[in-house]
């Protein structure tokens, strides 16, 4: 067995995916949606190019993705002014409600065997080697 970080991340990362994409499933969405939703459910009013941005995305698949969201229900795309402001919609307000809860969810499943002290540790060790400074928060 390999004994390095990149490792372990590949099999979180494949783990998270498989439940994240059986939960979104449901709901008639796939892993690569989860990201939107969660940002314009946080950021509501968002324009499509703030959301790119943000996301870190290419603008060509961001209009894809923002299009499906839109075509399937998810999403609202209002003109205003010389800009389009995204919202959800009821449907993508409860596709939020599920992509936002399935990361508390999963932890909550692979961190039961740690104390409170010992995930604050896990955490902050996290923290001080993610390439990404800024954490989601909570709310």
């Amino acid at each position: 067995m390999f004994q390095t970080f990149s490792y372990y991340s590949s099999l979180f990362y494949r783990d998270f995916t498989a439940y994240t994409s059986e939960k979104l499933e449901k709901l008639g969405l796939h892993f690569g949606l989860l990201f939107f939703l969660i940002y314009v459910g946080k950021h509501p009013g968002t324009t499509p190019s703030d959301l790119t941005q943000a996301l870190h995305l290419d603008w060509g698949h961001s209009q894809r993705c923002i299009t499906k969201l839109v075509e399937n229900g998810f999403l609202i795309k209002e003109k205003n002014g010389r800009h389009y402001q995204l919202n959800l919609t009821e449907k993508g307000q409860e596709a939020f409600a599920v992509s936002h809860q399935v990361f508390f969810d999963w932890d909550e499943q692979h961190l039961a065997a740690l104390t409170p002290a010992e995930r604050e540790t896990l955490f902050a060790l996290l923290r001080k080697i993610s390439p990404r400074k800024e954490m989601p928060s909570k709310g």
